[in-house]
């Protein structure tokens, strides 16, 4: 599933009582939509990394109440009767057998020995696949028998909006534009390597260092071909300067040719939607461009601030291309 569909399904699940695990590869957003939902909910979260518990954990230390032997249970789990929240076993499956296995009661009863879980805490759970070049180890039937599986995948329309949101560096949604194949690529996973995760990373690199010289730290972010790719692209492109220049005049200035210089001019227009003339020269250039890439823009600027909608360029672009935006 694409990450809107798992967000909107996990809502909907947390008002049940069913647990749910989240597959997918590494690097993806799995452990930030199960956060960002929570959130969202107003619900509290309590992230327990599976693959450092011990099989005794859950189940606590045993003490002594009035001549009897009683577990107490560990302070990580929830025990306010009214409170709401999501307990989230994030690593599920990279835990050991008997560490998954402590799970078993928790996860269909909602209880351990003494303990329960209360009426307002849903279980989440999440983890790697094998076939990723992950350490995993085999979830036993009678635990995976307990969970609602989604499969979470890499999507490079979802990623790009969120990665708009996030303001992430222009050079890097510009780059991806070209290659979003490069999102997420396990293949030959060793140190480095591209994930969404990793771009993300190597945004915030390319915002402290500058995009010149920055090949050899890149290589140790998304991998080496991914970071000569980039870096190729980033000194054939159009430079900030230069798209200065032509944002000055928007209406009369040569537009380049070159799709990945359009890809950057359109993802810098989208990231500066709030500095001043940018949306008025965006709402020129809707007439200048492709359609296709009119299209873009139009959306990311709207995206970006839906004040766009009211710029002249905007909407004689929708009078004529009202067909293309639906």
């Amino acid at each position: 599933m694409k990450p809107t569909r798992i967000r909107h399904v996990l809502t909907e699940l947390l008002t049940d009582r069913w647990p749910v695990f989240l597959w997918g590869p590494p690097g993806v957003g799995k452990s930030s939509v199960v956060r960002s939902v929570a959130a969202e909910k107003g619900l509290e979260l309590i992230d327990i990394r599976a693959s450092l518990l011990d099989p005794t954990d859950l189940r606590g230390l045993p003490t002594v109440a009035g001549g009897r032997a009683v577990w107490v249970p560990p302070s990580f789990l929830p025990s306010d009767p009214v409170s709401l929240g999501v307990l989230f076993f994030d690593e599920l499956n990279a835990a050991p057998p008997l560490v998954q296995a402590s799970l078993y009661q928790l996860t269909l009863d909602r209880r351990v020995g003494e303990y329960r879980l209360p009426d307002g805490w849903r279980i989440v759970a999440a983890g790697n696949r094998a076939e990723d070049s992950s350490i995993v180890f085999r979830m036993p039937s009678a635990l995976a028998n307990r969970f609602i599986h989604l499969d979470f995948e890499a999507d490079w329309e979802d990623w790009r909006k969120w990665a708009l949101e996030a303001k992430l560096h222009p050079l890097v949604l510009s780059f991806l534009a070209l290659r979003p194949s490069l999102l997420l690529d396990l293949k030959g996973a060793v140190k480095a390597f591209p994930t969404p995760r990793s771009w993300e990373m190597l945004s915030d690199v390319l915002k402290r260092f500058g995009p010149e010289g920055l090949v050899d730290v890149a290589k140790g972010v998304v991998g080496e071909g991914p970071a000569l790719e980039f870096d190729g692209f980033v000194k054939r492109t159009l430079s900030e300067e230069k798209i200065l220049r032509l944002l000055a005049n928007p209406g009369e200035a040569a537009l380049p040719t070159d799709l990945g210089e359009l890809y950057t001019l359109v993802t810098y227009l989208s990231s500066w939607a709030h500095r001043e003339g940018m949306p008025k020269a965006a709402g020129t250039l809707l007439g200048r461009l492709n359609p296709e890439l009119a299209v873009l823009l139009a959306r990311d600027m709207l995206q970006a601030s839906p004040a766009f909608a009211r710029q002249p360029g905007y909407r004689a672009f929708v009078a004529e291309h009202r067909n293309l935006l639906l």
